[in-house]
């Protein structure tokens, strides 16, 4: 089963969309509200690599991206081959 964790802010159009699709594909996620505890946006922006926009998506340790990168993946069908490893 995949892990995934997704870093919000509750204000984000784009962090609703990330969710919406990783719940209509009924996928379980961890989210990481950076507005409520500001200290993790650092965790986000090292983990990600320099990344300082939300949402910051990861599955399985890969470092997916933002809003855009996640529809890409599942435009392509890549985004479940993330699921399976």
């Amino acid at each position: 089963m995949a892990v995934i964790y997704i870093y919000t802010k509750a204000t984000c159009f784009f962090c609703v969309r990330a969710k919406e699709l990783l719940n209509q594909k009924e996928l379980a996620f961890n989210e990481i509200k950076i507005d409520e505890n500001p200290s993790l946006r650092s965790e986000m922006i090292d983990r990600s690599d320099g990344a300082y926009t939300v949402p910051q998506i990861f599955i399985n340790d890969v470092h997916v991206g933002g809003c855009d990168d996640l529809f890409a993946l599942h435009a392509s069908n890549q985004l479940d081959v993330l699921f399976q490893k």
